[in-house]
């Protein structure tokens, strides 16, 4: 594991396996909140599904807008799950990372916010399929279609309009062609994103 330490003081790290680091340099938290956190309108009492739990930089931002969340997270690294628990956080991250690092520990975490973090280790393709719930936002966060083309598929995405709710948001950092040509085939309406950290906008889709 290398850690980096990005424009905004916190750590990513960068994947010898997909050749690319787990956020933008420029900010990793401050990527999660503008990609994520705010263009999903993250409030409380709603239900998140997470897909790439990484380093767990977006659950920590959502927990720190919100109350009352229950989240979901598919990952397929139980590695990644391990470097969470090198990453310092902080002063102002630091309650919620912590949080984020014992539900990356033990799967499972409540707050004290009643903030409710489960995480699913597997093949998201296949664990999504283990879901029954209707979701208000979805994080898509994998790396990135070149090196991991299985989960910006058609069917894949799919999968994921199936377990929203009409107008749920989805948010992700790319905004490549296929990407956007596959979320629309899946019944989604799309929409340019904030533009952070690069020039080109990330991608909104609506349910």
């Amino acid at each position: 594991m290398k850690k980096i330490k990005t424009g905004d003081n916190s750590e990513t790290i960068f994947s010898e396996e997909y050749g690319e680091h787990f956020h933008s340099v420029t900010g990793a938290y401050e990527e999660s909140v503008k990609k994520y956190i705010e263009p999903c309108k993250i409030s409380d009492g709603m239900k998140i599904l997470d897909i790439g739990f990484g380093l767990g930089y977006n659950i920590a931002a959502a927990i720190t807008a919100a109350k009352n969340l229950k989240i979901i997270s598919l990952e397929k690294d139980k590695k990644v799950l391990d470097y969470v628990q090198e990453i310092s956080a902080d002063d102002s991250l630091k309650e919620s990372y912590e949080t984020v690092k014992k539900a990356a520990r033990d799967l499972f975490c409540k707050d004290k916010s009643r903030n409710e973090i489960r995480i699913i280790l597997g093949d998201a393709r296949e664990t999504i399929k283990q879901i029954d719930e209707k979701f208000d936002a979805v994080f898509l966060d994998p790396f990135s279609p070149k090196k991991n083309p299985e989960l910006w598929t058609a069917e894949f995405f799919s999968e994921i309009h199936k377990r929203m709710r009409k107008g749920a948001i989805l948010a992700t950092y790319s905004c490549a062609g296929l990407v956007r040509r596959n979320l629309k085939q899946a019944g989604f309406e799309i929409r340019d994103g904030p533009c952070v950290g690069r020039r080109s906008p990330s991608t909104v889709a609506i349910a």
